[in-house]
């Protein structure tokens, strides 16, 4: 094993719910750093857009009782029961990845990130000027 595997293994991101009832640690490198702007992502996040990483769900440790909602036929978004907090989401035709909420981690500054997805439905004021690629829809 070379050092720079040692290392992205040894990273660790842990992150919680508001209330704490559901805690989670994902250890490695993500595979990328999404900013969507999609509309079921805003409309999920209650926020004008959706930070998430994407990890192999092996990657993931949950620990705390998880609720689950379809926001499409292939997508499902978990959150806390208790609290509402959305933590996850996944996707029913690729179960080896699990998106984590960059807003659910405790220090989401170590997760930069890597482009902007579905910009054609960014809202008219916000300003893009980060330098990062943006996709008008899902990059191929």
């Amino acid at each position: 094993m070379s050092a720079s595997d040692a290392g992205e293994r040894a990273r660790r991101y842990a992150g919680r719910c508001l209330c704490g009832a559901v805690r989670y640690v994902a250890t490695g490198a993500p595979v990328n750093v999404r900013i969507c702007h999609c509309d079921l992502c805003k409309r999920v996040s209650g926020s004008a857009f959706y930070a998430r990483a994407l990890f192999p769900k092996t990657a993931v440790a949950i620990e705390g009782e998880i609720a689950r909602v379809h926001s499409s036929p292939d997508l499902e978004r978990l959150f806390c029961p208790r609290c509402g907090s959305p933590l996850f989401a996944a996707r029913h035709s690729k179960p080896q990845w699990i998106a984590i909420t960059l807003g659910s981690l405790d220090d989401p500054s170590g997760l930069p990130p890597t482009d902007h997805i579905w910009t054609s439905r960014k809202v008219a004021w916000l300003h893009l000027n980060d330098g990062l690629p943006q996709y008008p829809e899902m990059p191929g």
